[in-house]
């Protein structure tokens, strides 16, 4: 361990934590591609739900597989997203981070595991409503933890790429895996004592598994930091800012809405996608993929970089960046275009993710790392909860519509950064230190 320390320059402890994290997230992003599958398959009746209509009046919708899709994907990003500020926020009442990471990671192990008992529509939208609030206890306490390691500015941003970098590794290759797994079933485990599994059975055996792996790695490896202080009495989210209409951490976590809903967009689509594109699921893992590939290479160097030339020129690059590539997605018709476009997109999350995270963590307030973040990381789940729902919804008029509104969406999150969020390490003379030491 203390050789990986050394060669990517970063806290030991960041990277034990950035390691578990990965094991984890390996484990639930197998969902992303498992359950839409599943629901589509013999497995689950959704029979009787196709084309009901739910809601009264001019709210009601007819109820279609897409739909469903996206719903069962969406909760699990809404229960996490809308719960995080009271989680972050206890983390920091009770100045402790790994109790709610160890029990947040039980919960989503042990849904994963019961997936494989799940045969109704209903008890899919139940396990996935627990691991929304199993991240919900897991991700804020995460963060705060990295921030507190971080110790000074200057080496905030690089902390967060490291710890991004590595969550991201089982994030945006689970997918692909899974696919594999879903592709090569069933299993005969005869041999060991064990029946036969199908390919669904063995993706949320593997998602356990990972969980588990990810709390032994904590439980045994991660700590408190011993220097955490303890929480104001003031922790409330602002919104309205001291020299400007909005505050910048409240600007960040909207901004940041937008890109995570604009990278989920594609989640609902992968039936669409493939047929449109003529292409098998695993190119659809591929290209969900693309988008952590991306931010795997970029995420260390980039965050690094915001530490030495600031915050704010990666975040206005980035959502530059976000509009176009998000677009492209609902116009191009072959499978390696939208690989490449797909790419595109990671590098412009790349270029937000770490140093907005390091921007929100330079404001934030002694003992308030898990409040103040909560917002960036609240913000993320609850685009990445609406994406799915609403691609499954807007794909109705028309192939390209959901992209189309994803674009528009980064074009205002891209204003709202110029004209609300300013330079912090410009006020903390930390930029300026550095060009003085080159």
């Amino acid at each position: 361990m203390g050789s990986i320390s050394q060669i990517v320059g970063t806290d030991r402890r960041v990277i034990v934590l950035a390691l578990a994290r990965m094991v984890g997230a390996l484990g639930n992003s197998f969902l992303i591609v498992v359950l839409p599958l599943y629901v589509a398959s013999d497995l689950i009746d959704i029979d009787a739900l196709v084309g009901a209509t739910a809601g009264v009046g001019a709210t009601s919708v007819t109820l279609t597989e897409p739909l469903l899709i996206g719903f069962v994907l969406s909760l699990f990003g809404f229960l996490n997203s809308f719960s995080q500020p009271f989680t972050g926020r206890l983390s920091d009442r009770l100045a402790t981070r790994r109790p709610f990471v160890l029990s947040g990671i039980l919960l989503l192990g042990t849904a994963s595991a019961l997936y494989t008992l799940a045969d109704a529509y209903w008890i899919l939208v139940v396990l996935r409503a627990i691991q929304g609030f199993g991240a919900a206890l897991t991700i804020p306490a995460t963060v705060a933890l990295v921030n507190e390691y971080a110790g000074s500015a200057d080496q905030r941003g690089g902390n967060f790429g490291v710890f991004n970098t590595f969550r991201l590794i089982g994030f945006g290759f689970g997918p692909v895996l899974a696919g594999v797994v879903v592709d090569n079933g069933p299993y005969d485990l005869t041999a060991v004592g064990l029946p036969v599994i199908n390919g669904f059975d063995a993706a949320f055996a593997a998602a356990c598994l990972g969980a588990y792996l990810s709390f032994a790695l904590v439980y045994l490896l991660v700590h408190d930091a011993a220097d955490a202080a303890e929480a104001g009495d003031d922790l409330s989210i602002r919104v309205r800012g001291d020299d400007r209409l909005l505050d910048p951490v409240f600007v960040l976590g909207v901004a940041t809405v937008a890109m995570g809903l604009c990278i989920a967009l594609y989640a609902t689509l992968q039936n669409q996608v493939n047929v449109r594109l003529d292409q098998p699921p695993v190119w659809f893992g591929l290209q969900f993929a693309a988008v952590t590939i991306a931010n795997v290479a970029l995420q260390v160097p980039v965050g690094r970089a915001s530490d030495r030339i600031g915050r704010r020129p990666f975040l206005v690059a980035g959502f530059l960046l976000l509009a176009p590539t998000t677009l492209l997605q609902g116009i191009v018709l072959s499978p390696v275009l939208m690989t490449i476009v797909r790419l595109g997109q990671g590098v412009a999350v790349a270029c937000v993710f770490a140093p907005s995270l390091a921007l929100a963590g330079d404001l934030a307030r002694e003992g308030e790392s898990g409040t103040t973040l909560s917002v960036l990381t609240m913000g993320f789940g609850f685009g990445v909860a609406l994406g799915p729902l609403a691609s499954g919804w807007l794909v109705g008029f028309g192939f390209v519509v959901p992209f189309a509104v994803g674009a528009a969406l980064a074009l205002v999150a891209l204003v709202m950064v110029v004209t609300q969020v300013e330079e912090t390490l410009e006020t903390t003379g930390i930029a300026s230190g550095a060009a003085a030491d080159d």
